[in-house]
């Protein structure tokens, strides 16, 4: 697939809000962004990878997991090969690395391994009481 490359990570305060980007680029034709569903994950040292929030290849159809919904928002805009999460009323509990992944299909799946999908580098996200 593609390389994906995540920004927006940084440091915040509780209550804070950041928006994290993931740009998809290198795909070989006739591969497009919007052939693919896109998910955020994070994951805290010495916890598994854990997914935050999926979305399919229109936009059409999200997913949340319950420590975020209502305050993180994932979208994607396929004209520009990037997808967002944006994250509102940070807490200290959201510290992690956030990585983004290309799914290899159209719509979000459940993984059963890490290989299922394409990864980002990660971007470090830190939130301080």
């Amino acid at each position: 697939q593609g390389h994906l490359a995540e920004s927006g990570g940084g440091l915040a305060q509780a209550g804070d809000s950041l928006r994290l980007s993931c740009t998809v680029s290198g795909l070989y034709s006739p591969l497009r962004f919007d052939d693919f569903a896109m998910g955020w994950f994070r994951q805290v040292p010495g916890k598994d990878r854990e997914e935050i929030s999926c979305i399919n290849w229109s936009g059409s159809n999200t997913r949340y997991a319950d420590s975020v919904k209502g305050r993180f928002t994932i979208s994607r805009d396929n004209a520009e090969n990037t997808m967002y999460l944006q994250m509102h009323t940070l807490r200290p509990a959201d510290t992690a690395m956030y990585y983004c992944a290309q799914f290899r299909a159209p719509n979000c799946y459940a993984l059963e391994s890490l290989a299922a999908v394409d990864w980002g580098q990660g971007t470090q996200v830190t939130v301080s009481s």
